[in-house]
């Protein structure tokens, strides 16, 4: 009897830690390494040093907003690197007819992909990581087709645009920010989030209680190639030059890393954005002081890896129970 209670206690405190660190890990980790950094990295505290951190993550925060959509229903968009590709193709072939409409362009290129992508999911019923996978080879492709290298930017609009900033915080932070307070909105406080929540967690309960999910995952596709063409603008613009060949390589990998320590499980069902945002910082966070401390990418390769399969198994203990 004592026996069983022992072990009934060391599940509900492994149940308890579980959920801890689904819940504020990713919180933890980061606040555990700004401590580290301050207290051994030399300048880390400069507000240059800030700034650069900042504006590095901005991209990868824009396309996990998007990721962290498709995963909540259960989904993944392999495309998201290639569609950055794509819209630096689309801003250098139309830059000439001015800013604004190159940028349009860009976007609109973006959410054609994420329509193809949400169509051959939601209406074919291809699997979200063959349909995605086979976009970000002929996306890819195509964007190195359109420019075939690299071709620098003097545009005025645009290059304001990557190095330009209102009382000293950068554009493309602020457009991350606001991106961020609409997604965690939308989320949170209205009826399409909480639909999109509802197909992650059960697509057929959903489609038997009349919600329209081909045109919902539809759209979740749309918007997830948006804002990944947004982020390719102002990669970009920062770049000050479009080179399709490089730009986006593996952001995948890093807007699914991101969401999945963010606390948001590939089954689906959850979307939490803040969390999404954090995990990106903590990528970039770890990645810069392991540079900063002479250490090779490699290494943050390996942890980064060890981070998701932490993450991932916390999250795969919660769903069998």
């Amino acid at each position: 009897m004592a026996e069983a209670v022992a072990g009934r206690g060391t599940g509900l405190d492994r149940a308890r830690v579980l959920a801890w660190l689904r819940e504020y890990g990713v919180y933890a980790s980061v606040l555990a390494l700004l401590l580290f950094n301050v207290i051994f990295t030399p300048n880390f505290l400069d507000t240059g040093n800030f700034r650069t951190q900042l504006v590095q993550v901005a991209p990868i925060v824009i396309v996990a907003l998007g990721m962290a959509l498709v995963i909540g229903t259960e989904g993944i968009d392999l495309s998201v690197g290639s569609v950055m590709a794509l819209a630096a193709s689309m801003v250098v072939l139309y830059l000439g007819y001015g800013t604004v409409p190159a940028v349009l362009a860009a976007l609109a290129a973006g959410a054609v992909v994420g329509a193809a992508g949400g169509a051959l999911v939601a209406y074919v019923g291809v699997q979200p990581i063959v349909a995605t996978l086979a976009l970000l080879v002929g996306v890819r492709g195509l964007a190195n087709v359109l420019v075939p290298q690299l071709k620098e930017i003097g545009d005025p609009g645009l290059l304001t645009l990557g190095s330009g900033s209102v009382a000293g915080v950068p554009y493309v932070v602020l457009v991350a920010a606001a991106l961020t307070a609409v997604m965690a909105f939308v989320v949170r406080r209205t009826t399409f989030g909480r639909r999109i929540v509802a197909i992650g967690g059960n697509r057929t309960a959903s489609e038997l209680s009349g919600l329209p999910v081909r045109r919902l995952l539809l759209a979740v596709y749309v918007i997830s190639g948006t804002l990944a063409a947004g982020a390719g603008v102002l990669a970009t613009a920062r770049l000050q030059a479009g080179d399709p060949t490089s730009l986006g390589l593996f952001m995948e990998l890093s807007a699914i890393t991101a969401v999945v320590i963010g606390g948001t499980p590939l089954s689906g069902g959850r979307i939490r954005v803040l969390g999404t945002v954090m995990g990106a910082l903590l990528m970039q966070l770890l990645g810069a002081t392991l540079i900063k401390h002479d250490l090779p990418q490699s290494w943050a390769q390996i942890v980064q890896a060890a981070i998701i399969l932490a993450a991932v198994y916390a999250a795969g203990n919660r769903g069998a129970r």
